[in-house]
């Protein structure tokens, strides 16, 4: 079932969203060589306590899990795409880390995530992660009343496929409201005009996942969690947490 948020309700996420917005800030200022991801975590809680927000990562039991997720942020790091378990092996020059979180404030869940290169970037990374950037761009700007759901599929999966890029297949982005993951799913590719119609009062996390080898799929760590290439080749991650407005995408995860 798809919820629909009034007014008001899209004012408290926009509070949620801030904080999202606050951690991952303080992600990418803390990062640095030598740091571990396990530090970032540290980081991220501090920001929750300051606000007096709640993680929805921490101990989420998704059905696929083995165990709870012990982290509020998940770090992801060079070939691992998604759900990168926070560890304490320092980031080295160069690594190319994704920081994906959330928070719930007041009962409303917000969830965005950024990539970007610890140290001197590799041209191809820079390259991978502005792609990705794109396509979270061009996904936001389908996400407006009167158009469908395939509509914002579409538009990632031509960013995507054009710049030669995967897609880390069977994955993309969701519904969010009272619980972080609510329906409608929104995949990162598929047909203009298809699917589900698009509604003012509809929230969405919208959020491309881009494999750097082309191909679309992954393979599971011994963690249970971490997602990473087959391949090898590294990866990149870009969310936003989007309200469908009649004035057009209200990015609720902004700074």
């Amino acid at each position: 079932m798809v919820h629909i948020k009034t007014d008001t309700s899209i004012e408290a996420m926009r509070e949620a969203g801030r904080v999202v917005a606050q951690i991952l800030t303080r992600a990418r200022e803390v990062a640095a060589v030598g740091v571990t991801p396990r530090q970032l975590d540290e980081a991220a809680r501090e920001v929750l306590r300051a606000a007096g927000a709640s993680s929805p990562f921490l101990n989420y039991k998704p059905h696929f899990a083995p165990t709870p997720f012990p982290a509020t942020v998940c770090v992801s790091v060079n070939d691992a795409v998604v759900h990168g378990i926070p560890s304490a092996e320092p980031l080295r020059d160069g690594d190319l880390v994704s920081v994906d979180t959330g928070a719930i404030l007041d009962g409303w869940a917000g969830d965005s995530a950024v990539s970007f290169t610890v140290g001197e970037a590799r041209p191809a990374d820079t390259r991978l992660i502005t792609t990705a950037n794109r396509a979270l761009e061009a996904g936001i700007g389908a996400a407006v009343v009167g158009n469908r759901i395939g509509d914002i599929a579409h538009a990632i999966g031509t960013v995507c496929r054009t710049a030669g890029y995967g897609i880390l297949e069977g994955y993309g982005g969701h519904g969010i409201g009272r619980s972080m993951h609510e329906d409608p799913s929104v995949p990162n590719e598929g047909q203009p005009g298809r699917g589900m119609p698009l509604r003012h009062g509809m929230v969405l996390a919208i959020e491309p996942m881009l494999i750097g080898g082309g191909g679309d799929e992954f393979r599971h760590d011994e963690d249970g969690w971490t997602l990473r290439t087959t391949d090898g080749s590294r990866a990149s991650h870009a969310e936003h947490t989007v309200a469908i407005t009649n004035d057009g995408p209200r990015i609720l995860t902004a700074l």
